[in-house]
This record gives structure tokens, sequence and C-alpha cells, in this order.
């Protein structure tokens, strides 16, 4: 029987050699489907993805964060910025709240990456392990409202008071470091100080990972012929150029919303009036006051630092599952 069955697959191989590479190929897709990576991998592929994103490009966030706050033109450009930065405060200041936005990372993919996995799963059709575009957008979204909420907000709170401050003598600083500076937000605005913008870090996050798996997926698919559970193994390179591709929609589409946010985060609340009463009002007051294209300042930083950070995380996150892919997916079909 064994032999017979051997020798019809040899013939369908031999006389219909197309056909028999579709019917495996739709087979090892269908496969893939059922028996996915589980979300703590997910997770843990993601936290050290965002370790080495955060250790590479905290100085173009400095500079983002810096434009963005610069009201008065101080700034001639991404070069200026920096070039004034490293003479006024030293090379060290470039990497102010790397601590806050080394851990912030390491969390929020581990949480980006396995929340997404869940979602996924969820809705994945049970008998054929099929995910439909809309499901993926969905669980994209689910994601980085999750994030934004639970990490990415308290986080970049701190990360911007930090950050929004010049010069490195202690005695001159009103927050001494990452612990200090959420202790002061919570003593002089509240708990819920640490939270202040999370209505545009939820719109933006949201939407950003929306867009970036479903990309991620279909540039892997398209460029690469990659299906998650296949035991196929992108290359750096190539996990780089998915993730930088799928990176670049999101900054684009969501400048307003990141530029309210690091507005709302920056502003204390300690002396009692803020400029800015929340989102639609300092959308409202921005654009007044400075124009259209304020709404999209530190666009240019966010398009050097995102695409570059999604092609270094994904690198290292693509590593890990398919190594776990070849380990445990692959070899129980062997």
């Amino acid at each position: 029987m064994a032999a017979d069955g051997g020798g019809e697959s040899s013939s369908a191989s031999v006389g219909g050699g197309g056909g028999g590479r579709q019917a495996g190929s739709a087979e090892e897709v269908r496969r893939a489907g059922r028996e996915s990576i589980p979300p703590y991998m997910r997770a843990v592929s993601g936290s050290l993805g965002g370790l080495m994103e955060a250790c590479c490009l905290q100085p173009i966030d400095v500079i983002k964060t810096r434009l963005q706050l610069d009201r008065n033109g101080s700034y001639r450009g991404i070069a200026h910025c920096g070039a004034t930065v490293v003479r006024t405060e030293g090379v060290r200041a470039l990497w102010k709240g790397l601590t806050p936005f080394a851990t912030h990372l390491t969390l929020k993919y581990a949480l980006r990456m396995g929340s997404n996995a869940l979602f996924q799963s969820g809705f994945k059709d049970p008998a054929t392990g099929h995910l439909s575009n809309r499901a993926r957008v969905l669980s994209g979204f689910g994601a980085g409202v999750l994030e934004a909420l639970v990490i990415v907000t308290p986080f970049e709170v701190v990360k911007i008071r930090l950050q929004q401050q010049k010069g490195l003598s202690p005695e001159l600083l009103k927050y001494k470091g990452p612990i200090h500076c959420a202790r002061m937000i919570i003593r002089e605005e509240g708990i819920f100080g640490l939270w202040a913008g999370a209505a545009p870090t939820v719109m933006r996050n949201g939407t950003n990972q929306a867009a970036m798996f479903t990309a991620k997926n279909a540039f892997d698919i398209i460029l690469w012929k990659k299906h998650e559970g296949d035991g196929k193994v992108l290359q750096p390179w190539q996990s780089m150029i998915s993730g930088f591709l799928a990176g670049s929609a999101g900054p684009v589409c969501t400048g307003p919303f990141d530029v309210v946010k690091t507005r709302l985060m920056a502003q204390s609340r300690s002396g009692g009036e803020v400029k800015y009463k929340g989102m639609i009002h300092a959308i409202r007051t921005i654009f007044a006051e400075e124009g259209l294209l304020a709404l999209w300042r530190g666009l240019l930083p966010r398009l050097m630092r995102i695409p570059p950070g999604q092609a270094i995380m994904w690198a290292v996150a693509d590593q890990v599952t398919g190594l776990y892919e070849r380990r445990y997916l692959q070899s129980a079909h062997l």
C-alpha cells in the first residue's frame, strides 16, 4: 500500500510537476495557518528586537522630540538640532531618556507581538487556519490600542519630560532620572498625569499597528514567498526590507496624532492652567497658531527612526521565530 502510494505520488510529480508543487504549496500554507507560532514566542522575539532598536536609534528620537517642542524656531533642521545638542550639552545628551526608552520598547514590542498573535488566533478559521485581511487589520489595531494604554503612554510621558530638559548638570534639571520623574509627575499632577496624551497615542498606535502587521505579512508573501509556519527563515536583510517598507506608511498618516501626543505629554499640570485641554483642542490650537504643516513637525526624523527601527526589530524577531519554526513546527512533520 505504501509502495503504491509512493508510486502514485511519484508519477503525479513527474507527469504533472507543476500541479504537484502547487498542491504541496497549498497544503503547506494551510498547515502554516493551523500551526501558528505561540504568542509567548512572538512576545520574546519582539522584546529582543525592541532592545536592539532602542540602542541604535535613540539619538534620532531625541532630535525628533526637540524639533516637535521647538515653538521658537531654535533649530533649523535635523542636522542643526543634533549638532546644537552635541555642542551645548555633549554627545551623551543624544541618549537622554535611553533607560525608559529601551524598557519601553522591550515591553511594548513584547505586548504588541504577543497580543497581536492572541487576537489573530481568535479571528482565525478553526478548521482551515485562514486569517482574513480584515481580521489581520483588527488584530493589529487591537494590539496598538492595548500597548498605547498599558505601556506607551506612561513611558513616553516620562521620556518626553526628560528629553525636553536642556543641559547635563543634575542640579539644574527638574527631573533627575526616570524614576524621579515618574514620582514627581504623580506627586504634582496625580497618577493620571502619566497618561497625558492617551487619546492621540491610542489613535496613533492603533492605526500604525493595523497598517504595519498587514503590510509586513503582505511584503513577506509578495517579495519572499514566506508564509507563517512554512519553515522558511528569512535572511536578516530580507526581514529588514519588509520591515522598513511596512513601517513607512504609518508616520505620514499619523503625524498630527504624534505631534499632539508630544505636546500634551510635555505640558506640566503642576502650575494649574494648561495650554492644551485635549486632543481636539490641541489640533485646533496648533493649526490656528502655527499653521497646518506644524501638525507634521518632526515627520522627517520619524521617517528616519520608525522604518529603520522596524527593519532592525523584524530582523531580530524573524530570526527568533524562524528558529522556533524549524525546530518545533517543522520537526513535528519529519
